[in-house]
């Protein structure tokens, strides 16, 4: 009876311990996406901006 108790305990600290490195893991990508999201933002704008004041501006098409 002991014996299985003591793996029962052992099985829920595993489950504990693998919740822990998948939310780590979560973590991980939610704060690389936020970072390289945030400098595609400003690399596009940039791109954008030379565009634009390449063709003058685009002051739209009569």
């Amino acid at each position: 009876m002991a014996v299985h108790y003591i793996k029962s305990r052992q099985r829920g600290a595993t489950a504990v311990e693998y919740a822990l490195i998948v939310a780590l893991i979560a973590l991980a990508i939610v704060v690389g996406v936020t970072a390289v999201g945030g400098g595609l933002n400003t690399a596009f704008n940039n791109i954008a901006t030379q565009i634009g004041a390449a063709f003058g501006g685009g002051g739209g098409g009569d």
